[in-house]
């Protein structure tokens, strides 16, 4: 079998926009990655047709060797745009894979581990922006059978956070758990926004309410800052999205920043640099939650990937998204009891639908994490609940 093509897609989700790579082959088969990427599409669509002819004729079931070689072909190594672009390219040859052979990519990976994940939600909380607004819509999540939430009470803030910001994000949080009580997860995102005082100052302010972990408290260039406010912190503290390759969670283990780690797999090297970076985590006892705020496919290629982490801990879904993602997928989320079960049909279990992508061409979207409006995600009259054992329910 070989790669015949290499074809990059940017759709508009509102939010932001998704990447999509389809690698076609010479047999009719064909597999999907994503590489959404925030505010670089372009870029990222440029580097996936700069790599098209070091991958155009190998054989996908190489896939070890090909991305050895493709890297090693690169002058300029690492990053977000390079590696997101070789992530996508590696998750496609795996689905590839599974679909000449019929069995799920899991299959490859080592086999099960578990049948289903605990899960968290993101994307809960749309549009909220008062203590109150954020505790009603906690509420009606947990009563839907979510038991963990996440979410960035923050506002504007970056570097530091102003007293008035702070006690505001402290009510919010606040009464979110008095809202869930005391058994639901709360897991605080940061986006990296503080240095290491304003962190260290706010997660002492939140310890009352136990969060389960604060997500990238500090600006990620330099992990020395995360690994200061993680010695210090009685909040346990997660973060790892931004890591590209290895050799980027082998400084964040080696520092002891976290207490829990967040590969992003279609930035950080694809499904197998997914199972190395797990592993290196797994000889320090240090549990995996892959990141995944994005679309469809990164859904359906981590699902693959952590039933066969035995280190792997809890994973992120979006909870609404816009109808398009049905529209535009033949994804399938099965959920019960704050649990995904995970699929087990050939490669990633997902194909999408090329016209439906191009129906929703790329609209440029700033960052929203330092205007204030980092809970503005859907739109108003849009938040599709996608679950299939609840989508009969309203979702608000």
């Amino acid at each position: 079998m070989k790669i015949t093509d290499v074809k990059a897609y940017t759709m508009d989700s509102f939010r932001m926009n998704w990447n999509f790579v389809k690698v076609e082959t010479d047999e009719g088969i064909y597999g999907w990655g994503e590489a959404s990427l925030g505010t670089n599409e372009n870029a990222l669509e440029g580097m996936v047709n700069d790599l098209k002819r070091l991958i155009v004729g190998r054989n996908p079931f190489e896939t070890e060797k090909l991305m050895f070689e493709v890297y090693r072909d690169i002058y300029w190594k690492g990053g977000p745009v390079l590696m997101s672009a070789l992530s996508a390219i590696e998750m496609a040859c795996w689905d590839i894979k599974g679909k000449a052979l019929n069995v799920p990519v899991h299959t490859f990976l080592g086999g099960k581990v578990r049948d289903e994940v605990k899960m968290y939600a993101n994307a809960w909380f749309v549009g909220a922006k008062t203590p109150e607004e954020f505790a009603k819509k906690a509420k009606n999540t947990v009563a839907l059978g979510i038991k963990a939430l996440k979410w960035d009470p923050f506002g504007s803030s970056h570097m530091t956070i102003s007293k008035e910001q702070l006690q505001k994000s402290s009510d919010i949080v606040g009464a979110v758990r008095d809202a869930v009580g005391p058994n639901v997860e709360l897991l605080i995102e940061c986006h990296g926004r503080f240095n290491p005082t304003a962190a260290l100052e706010i997660s002492r302010e939140l310890e009352q309410y136990k969060p389960m972990f604060m997500e990238e408290p500090c600006v990620p260039d330099n992990m020395d800052s995360t690994a200061y406010v993680r010695s210090r912190s009685r909040v346990p503290i997660a973060a790892g999205e931004r890591g590209y390759g290895i050799y980027a969670f082998q400084e964040i283990l080696e520092k002891n920043c976290v207490d829990y780690l967040q590969p992003d797999v279609f930035h950080a090297g694809g499904l197998m640099t997914g199972k190395k970076v797990a592993g290196m985590a797994e000889a320090k006892h240090v549990p995996v939650s892959f990141h995944n705020p994005s679309g469809p496919v990164s859904n359906a290629a981590i699902l693959q990937l952590a039933a066969t982490i035995p280190n792997f801990c809890i994973h992120e879904i979006m909870l609404t998204d816009g109808s398009f993602r049905k529209e535009v997928s033949t994804e399938e989320v099965h959920f019960n009891d704050g649990f995904i079960k995970i699929p087990d049909k050939p490669g990633l279990g997902i194909d999408l639908d090329e016209e439906v992508i191009k129906s929703h061409p790329y609209t440029p979207r700033n960052l929203r994490h330092y205007v204030g409006t980092v809970t503005d995600i859907r739109p108003k009259d849009d938040t599709i609940y996608y679950f299939k054992e609840l989508e009969h329910l309203k979702y608000e």
